[in-house]
């Protein structure tokens, strides 16, 4: 048995920068943070040596372990409270601006690149705003400070680092098992590393912090012990990948467009997400086996291609409720398909009824940046009404992004998001059980680095 003060379940953004803000403040409870992972110097994916996924157990190094799926994202930063979740409706979007700035300012201590991605250029700007409004579309001008995939691993140590010396207790390859509950208040938590060895700590306040790859397992605790939530969303779409020249003038002016759109004839949300000039489309495993695409970009190491995602929101109304489940079966449909592997096709052949073969793709001027992405048919696996979304949609685009829409532009499956359903809370991260808390995309209140992290700031002054 530990005792302690507060227990972290997670070493994200979320949790990393509650421990931060906690000592910055001048706290000295005693913190410990409990992560299934490996530490970020101890993460590699031999993907890079090995040239293909090599599915690695207990879990994958691309999406677990300190700093969870940041290290090996793009690293960017969203400075805006527009984008990044709905932590603004909890907090009040003045108070979130306020937190992100001063937590941008704290990334830049530990080395984050000074340049700022998408600002000025405002005649260009309003020059594809006027075009994505006549598509139909509303374009979210985001000012980004893109870290860089080895930028971000870099921070991120330094920031490990710091926890240490601040005396912070990181236990690596311990997961979460069960919550520690006296009635309506929780106590703690039990945990166990991979030889089965268990571990009780005992805190005054337990906060789950474990992202999006904790989305499922949160949403089975949160059903186990009445911990007040209700259905959240999930994203399902795919990851589109082009030449670098057809989005050469949005890369150079805005970085990363953020077009929304609600196309008919559903009328769903669809929204591009992480755009990475430059490029490369990654794969990451979860721990059900799933593999899901990704993308992501160096500062130096540069592809001829920009890859982003689409995505497509599904809200589910009652009586269905397993919205992280039926996202789940579309993932392991497609993976079927691609015996395991990621699925791609050009997207003149979905319009065309065909499969796309991998003679079709070494013509092709677009050069898949995921070598071992299998070529086939990702409409066998995608629902109608999100196929549907996604063409409508990638039309749209084409009236901003001229070219976007070409017979060779690249479509990889399945890209998908998983959002915790989202727990009920007060402004000061309070659950209906007394003492737990939860943080970042696991919590469903945040999407993506920066919010998650300033999510993370905010409880740590809470707990001061």
């Amino acid at each position: 048995m530990k005792k302690c003060d507060v227990v972290i379940v997670g070493a994200g953004p979320a949790g990393i920068f509650t421990a931060l803000e906690m000592r910055r403040r001048g706290s000295d409870k005693k913190i410990i943070i409990v992560e299934k992972g490996q530490p970020v110097e101890k993460r590699h994916c031999p993907k890079d040596k090995t040239g293909r996924c090599m599915n690695c157990k207990p879990y994958c190094h691309i999406t677990t372990g300190f700093s969870g799926a940041g290290a090996f994202s793009d690293g960017k930063l969203s400075l805006s409270y527009e984008v990044g979740g709905d932590l603004p409706e909890l907090i009040t979007p003045a108070l979130a601006q306020e937190t992100i700035d001063y937590t941008d300012s704290i990334y830049l201590e530990f080395g984050a690149d000074e340049h700022i991605e998408g600002v000025g250029n405002s005649d260009e700007v309003k020059d594809i705003r006027k075009r994505a409004i006549q598509a139909g579309l509303k374009l979210v001008d985001c000012p980004i400070r893109h870290l860089g995939t080895e930028r971000a691993q870099q921070i991120y140590f330094e920031i490990e680092q710091e926890l240490v010396r601040q005396g912070v207790e990181l236990l690596f390859g311990y997961a979460c098992d069960d919550l520690i509950l006296d009635g309506d208040v929780c106590r703690g938590i039990r945990a166990s590393d991979r030889r089965g060895e268990s571990l009780e700590i005992e805190a005054g306040h337990t906060i789950i912090a474990t992202g999006r790859r904790g989305a499922d397992w949160l949403e089975r605790l949160c059903a186990a012990h009445h911990i007040a939530h209700k259905p959240g969303t999930v994203d399902i779409g795919v990851r589109v990948e082009v030449r670098n020249e057809v989005m050469e003038m949005v890369n150079n002016v805005l970085y990363e467009s953020k077009l929304i759109g609600y196309p008919q004839p559903f009328k769903n949300k669809v929204r591009t997400f992480c755009q990475n000039p430059g490029g490369f489309v990654s794969q990451e495993n979860y721990d059900n086996d799933l593999a899901v695409v990704n993308g992501h970009s160096y500062k130096e190491r540069k592809s001829n291609n920009t890859n982003l995602a689409i995505l497509v929101s599904h809200n589910f109304s009652e009586p269905f409720n397993q919205p992280i489940a039926y996202a789940q079966k579309v993932g392991e449909l497609t993976n079927m398909l691609g015996d395991g592997h990621i699925l791609v096709q050009r997207f003149g052949d979905i319009l065309d009824g065909k499969r796309t073969w991998a003679k079709e793709l070494s013509h092709s001027n677009v050069v898949p940046t995921l070598p071992d992405a299998v070529a086939g048919d990702i409409t066998s696996a995608m629902p109608y009404r999100a196929m549907v979304n996604i063409i409508n949609f990638i039309q749209a685009v084409d009236h901003v992004v001229p070219g976007f829409a070409s017979t060779e532009t690249l479509l990889y499956s399945p890209e998908l998001k998983f959002y915790s359903n989202r727990v009920r809370m007060d402004a000061d991260f309070n659950t209906n059980v007394h003492g737990l808390h939860c943080l970042g995309d696991s919590s469903g209140w945040t999407r993506g680095l920066m919010m998650a992290s300033v999510m993370g700031v905010l409880m740590g002054r809470k707990l001061v």
